[in-house]
C-alpha cells in the first residue's frame, strides 16, 4: 500500500500534480522580481526631480538591481542546492522586502544604491534562479510550455504594475509607492513555502536511472529523467557525479550528509563550462545582457520627452508586459512541438535578431501612435526568448546541470546590465537624445543573434565533416 502511494506521487509529480503548483510559485517570483525591476524605470523621473541627479547617476539603481540579481545567480543556486529551493525563496523575500522598505527612507542616491540596488537585487538572486530551475525538475515532455507559462510573470506583472505604480506615485508619491511594493514583494515568502522537493522512492525509476547512467545518457540533449527531478533541490549533481547513494533515502537518514557537504562545491558539478556549444552560448549571452535592459530602463524617459503623457508612458510599458505574455506561452508551446523541438536555438536566434531591429528603429517613432507598435514587437520577441533561455541552456548542458548553468548564465548578465544603463544615460546627457542609447541596444542584440548563428553554422559545419561523404 505504501508502495502504491509512493508510485502515485511520482507519476503525479512529473508534468502534473503538483507540479503546476509549482509553475504558479515560479510565476509569481518571476512577477515579484522582474516586472518589479523593470517598474522601477517609471521612478526615474521621479527620483531626477527629487535629487536633482543627471541621468547617468539615476541609471545605476536600475542597473545595480540588475546586476546584483545577475551576479548573485549563482549564489541562489549554491543556497537552494545545499538546503532547498524553498529556504533559498524564503530567504531571498525577507532580503528584498527589507531592500525595498529602507529604499522609501532614503534621502540621497548613495543610499538608494545600496538598499534598493544591492540589497533587493541580491533578495531578487536567491528567489530567481532556484524558482526557474525548480520547474525544470518537475517537468519533461512539457518543459517548454511550463516556462513559458512561469515566465510569462515579467510581462503580466509588467502590465498590472505599470500602471499601478505610476497611481501609486502620484497619490502616495514614491516613497509611499515603494512602501507599497515592499509589502507586495513579501509575497516571495509565501511563493517559497510552496516549493515542495520532490523525493524519489520508487526502485524501478532508481534502476532506469543506473542504466541510463552508465550507458553514458546522463547529458542527453533534450531529454530528462526522474533523477533530473531533484535539480535545485537536493543536490543532483552530488546525485550524479559523486558516486550517488542509492536513491531512496530515508528522510531521516543522516548518511548522506557529509557526501553532500564534500561534493557541495565540486568542480564536476560545473564540467559543462567545457562545452563548446555552452561557450558559445554564454559569449552570445554577454552581447544580449548589453542591450536587452537599454529599452525597459529608457522606453518611458524616451516617451516622455516626445511629448507623450505620463500615463500614456507608462502605458507603454503595460503593452510590453501584455505581449511579452503572449511571446512566453506562444513559444513555449510552439517550440513544444515535435516539429519545432529540434529547431529551438534558430527561434532563440530569430526572437533576438528581431528584438535588435525594433530598437534601431526606435528613433524614428516620435507620437504614442508609433511607439505603440513598437512596444508590441518588442514585448512579444523579449517574452519569446526570455522563456527559451532556460530551455535552450537545458538542450546544451543536459538537465543535470540545469540549476548550476542557469547561475552561470545569469551571472553574465551581471556585468552588462550594470554598465549599460549608465552608459545609455551618458549617451543621452552627452548627445541630447536617445537615438545612440536605442543604437547601442539594437546593434548588440544583433551581434549576440549573429555570433549565436555563426558558432551554432561553424559547429555544424565541422560535424558535418567528420560524417560519411559530408561536404559544408
Amino acid at each position: 500500500m505504501a508502495d502504491g502511494k509512493r508510485r502515485s506521487g511520482v507519476v503525479s509529480t512529473h508534468d502534473g500534480g503538483w507540479s503546476w503548483v509549482i509553475v504558479g510559485c515560479c510565476f509569481m517570483v518571476t512577477v515579484c522580481t522582474r516586472a518589479v525591476t523593470r517598474c522601477i524605470s517609471i521612478f526615474f523621473v521621479e527620483f531626477q526631480a527629487h535629487f536633482g541627479a543627471d541621468y547617468s547617476s539615476t541609471a545605476w539603481i536600475h542597473s545595480l538591481v540588475d546586476c546584483t540579481t545577475m551576479l548573485c545567480a549563482p549564489l541562489g543556486s549554491l543556497v537552494g542546492n545545499r538546503w532547498s529551493c524553498r529556504v533559498a525563496v524564503m530567504l531571498g523575500g525577507l532580503l528584498s522586502s527589507c531592500g525595498l522598505l529602507l529604499s522609501s527612507f532614503a534621502n540621497s542616491l548613495q543610499l538608494l544604491y545600496l538598499t534598493m540596488g544591492v540589497l533587493t537585487g541580491l533578495g531578487f538572486a536567491l528567489c530567481y534562479t532556484p524558482a526557474i530551475a525548480m520547474v525544470g525538475s518537475y517537468f519533461h515532455h512539457r518543459r517548454a510550455l511550463a516556462y513559458g507559462v512561469a515566465m510569462s510573470g515579467s510581462g503580466i506583472g509588467t502590465f498590472v504594475l505599470a500602471p499601478v505604480v505610476q497611481l501609486l506615485i502620484e497619490k502616495y508619491s514614491w516613497r509611499g509607492a515603494l512602501l507599497v511594493l515592499s509589502a507586495f514583494v513579501a509575497n516571495l515568502c509565501v511563493c517559497g513555502a510552496l516549493l515542495k522537493p520532490i523525493r524519489l522512492q520508487e526502485g524501478k525509476e532508481e534502476e532506469q536511472e543506473g542504466e541510463e547512467a552508465e550507458s553514458g545518457n546522463e547529458e542527453t540533449i533534450g531529454s530528462v529523467s526522474l533523477k533530473d527531478a531533484e535539480v535545485a533541490v537536493k543536490p543532483p549533481k552530488i546525485l550524479d557525479v559523486c558516486h550517488r547513494p542509492p536513491l531512496p533515502v530515508m528522510l531521516g537518514s543522516s548518511a548522506p550528509k557529509p557526501k553532500r557537504r564534500r561534493c557541495f562545491l565540486s568542480i564536476k558539478e560545473y564540467r559543462f563550462l567545457l562545452l563548446p556549444d555552452f561557450l558559445g552560448l554564454a559569449l552570445s549571452f554577454l552581447f544580449l545582457a548589453s542591450g536587452c535592459s537599454l529599452p525597459f530602463v529608457y522606453l518611458v524617459p524616451y516617451a516622455l520627452s516626445a511629448g507623450v503623457g505620463h500615463h500614456q508612458a507608462a502605458f507603454l510599458m503595460s503593452i510590453l508586459g501584455v505581449l511579452d505574455i503572449v511571446g512566453n506561452i506562444t513559444f513555449g508551446w510552439l517550440t513544444d512541438r515535435s516539429c519545432l523541438k529540434p529547431y529551438r536555438l534558430a527561434c532563440y536566434i530569430l526572437a533576438v535578431a528581431m528584438e535588435g531591429l525594433c530598437c534601431l528603429f526606435t528613433p524614428l517613432l516620435r507620437s504614442f501612435s508609433l511607439l505603440v507598435p513598437f512596444a508590441v514587437l518588442y514585448g512579444y520577441f523579449d517574452g519569446a526568448y526570455v522563456a527559451l533561455i532556460p530551455v535552450v541552456t537545458s538542450d546544451v548542458v543536459g538537465a543535470p546541470y540545469l540549476s548550476s548553468a542557469l547561475g552561470v548564465v545569469y551571472f553574465l548578465h551581471a556585468i552588462p546590465y550594470l554598465i549599460s544603463p549608465p552608459t545609455g544615460g551618458w549617451l543621452v546627457d552627452v548627445t541630447g537624445s536617445y537615438t545612440a542609447t536605442f543604437f547601442l541596444s539594437g546593434a548588440s542584440l544583433l551581434s549576440s543573434a549573429v555570433f549565436l548563428s555563426a558558432i551554432t553554422g561553424i559547429r555544424r559545419c565541422r560535424l558535418r565533416q567528420h560524417g560519411p561523404a559530408a561536404k559544408c
